[in-house]
């Protein structure tokens, strides 16, 4: 398929459109270097009658967390027939939901953090005057111990993620999150390192390990501070081989398309946890994934056009 006429979402109305718009940005100015004609399009103001005037052979989504990478942009382009970047409605749908990603991931034999899901019933059940019962929270900390995450089940760049060590924090900050983000996903917190895992086109980037300046890779860590994660990183051959063939399962079982970056946690005892997918990774000049492409001498230009044909 010969493309030329090219639209790039960014933006939009999540609480990531900073990130997007970076993103977005980066991949317009890569576009135009290699003479493509390029329409940025900030979703926060689209329209949808000017948008059907104009003709685009391929639409790049560069939009992060709702609305871009939950599927329902994904449904919208194949309601109109128009081919575009990344993963399908099913796999963006699923994998943007932590715990219902970790529900089928555990069907690969790979570790799935503990966790609890609040989801509307129980925030309806546990929930009163602006704070979950210290009863609820105990409970939390003696099925999950002593601190605990806790993070927005449909978010990503880490928004909204906090370790929480008391009941009285934990019920308060869930009855903010909640009622901020939606449904939240509890997790034990696991003391270890954090790598990463690119795919592009089933074709395995370097794992990149994650150091955060901050206690955890935070938003704050991912766009703010520099220098957050390096390569090499003396990774065991064996831990290796397992993470890459770990991440072509989860690829393969989600069914996933284009690019995508999957983190995991090496615990004390080098036993690997698996933590999330992003099936629209960033693509500023602090990112991850352009990051790890460099390293095996894949340009950020060729890293957009190779996105751009899966």
């Amino acid at each position: 398929m010969k493309i030329k006429n090219i639209a790039v979402f960014l933006g939009g109305n999540s609480s990531e459109r900073d990130i997007s718009i970076k993103s977005g940005y980066s991949i317009v100015k890569s576009l135009l270097d290699m003479n493509f004609v390029v329409y940025p399009i900030d979703m926060k103001y689209f329209s949808l009658k000017f948008f059907l005037k104009k003709s685009f052979d391929k639409v790049f989504i560069a939009l992060h967390g709702k609305s871009g990478e939950d599927g329902t942009i994904q449904g919208l382009l194949d309601y109109l027939n128009l081919s575009y970047t990344g993963s399908g409605v099913l796999t963006s749908s699923i994998a943007i939901n932590k715990f219902l990603t970790k529900l089928l991931v555990s069907n690969l034999d790979i570790n799935i953090i503990p966790n609890i899901l609040i989801n509307e019933f129980v925030y309806k059940k546990y929930c009163l005057f602006k704070k979950f019962n210290n009863i609820f929270c105990e409970k939390i900390f003696n099925d999950l111990g002593s601190p605990v995450i806790v993070k927005p089940n449909t978010q990503g760049s880490s928004i909204g993620i906090k370790i929480i060590n008391n009941i009285k924090d934990l019920g308060l900050y869930l009855y903010d999150s909640y009622k901020k983000f939606g449904d939240i996903l509890i997790e034990k917190y696991i003391y270890g390192k954090e790598y990463t895992v690119g795919i592009l086109n089933k074709k395995i980037l370097p794992i990149i390990r994650i150091k955060p300046k901050n206690v955890f890779y935070d938003y704050e860590s991912k766009y703010i501070f520099k220098n957050n994660y390096f390569y090499p990183h003396n990774l065991d051959i064996k831990i290796k081989n397992i993470l890459n063939e770990k991440s072509l399962n989860i690829w393969n079982l989600l069914n996933c398309r284009g690019c995508v970056r999957i983190d995991f946690l090496i615990d004390n005892n080098n036993k690997i946890w698996f933590l999330e997918i992003n099936t629209i990774p960033g693509m500023t000049n602090t990112s991850l994934i352009p990051y790890a492409a460099n390293i095996i001498g894949i340009s950020f230009n060729k890293l957009v056009k190779e996105i751009l044909y899966s």
